[in-house]
């Protein structure tokens, strides 16, 4: 059984339009000499597996009503490494997986070491860019450059400068009421009775209704970043 899909946006691409996959679906089955009961053509993202035709194409399989899925390339069944692992575990070690592209075919024992191996680079590649982003976003930080969403008690984020990046400022009203709290906790106050302070003095926190002994434990600190 085949299952080919195109994004909305791509509709017009020839290389991954329906017709397309449809035709290599057909050679490949022709060459291998492999009976194609169905192609289901989709239409769809495929950030999700909760597509129609992908789930009667995978309810056809759990009925016996065929015995491998056939795709043109991987990223037609799912652009998502998760839900790629979900199928392989959910149904491809019962049912075979066939692949134009990777030349994958899990009727083999070499078609099922491509597919393991297709996956732990993917996991790799996805880990190597997550550790590209995290020190992308360290560096700036060290520039002085805010990363986050919302700046920590105490600053603001600054106007944006011609790459975009913006410098942490102090935000001078809540700046005094840290010098209050510090000045409460250096007496030997604890954090709720600080708190309770702070609130008889009129400050008031971003959030919620009170001060929370969390929030005044990190605007305390040395080095302070409360969130």
């Amino acid at each position: 059984m085949g299952y080919a899909r195109v994004s909305t946006d791509m509709q017009a691409d020839q290389g991954i339009s329906l017709d397309a996959q449809v035709a290599k679906i057909r050679a490949y089955c022709g060459l291998h000499d492999l009976e194609l009961v169905a192609v289901l053509e989709e239409t769809g993202s495929g950030k999700s597996l909760e597509r129609p035709l992908l789930q009667q194409a995978l309810g056809m399989l759990r009925a016996g009503e065929a015995d491998a899925l056939l795709v043109v390339k991987l990223d037609r069944l799912t652009r998502a490494l998760r839900d790629l692992l979900e199928l392989i575990e959910s149904y491809f070690q019962d049912y075979s997986l066939l692949s134009v592209a990777e030349h994958i075919d899990t009727r083999t024992a070499a078609g099922r070491l491509m597919l393991n191996l297709l996956t732990v680079v993917a996991q790799w590649e996805r880990e190597t860019i997550g550790e590209r982003t995290s020190f992308a976003l360290a560096h700036l930080a060290s520039l002085g450059c805010w990363t986050g969403t919302r700046p920590p008690y105490g600053w603001h984020a600054g106007p944006a400068d011609a790459e975009g990046r913006r410098r942490l400022e102090p935000d001078m009203d809540e700046q005094a009421v840290i010098l209050d709290a510090i000045e409460l906790r250096s007496r030997g106050n604890t954090l709720r009775s600080v708190a309770a302070e702070l609130w008889a003095m009129g400050h008031r926190p971003r959030q919620g209704s009170a001060w929370s002994p969390e929030l005044i434990d990190r605007i305390t600190k040395p080095g302070r970043q409360a969130g």
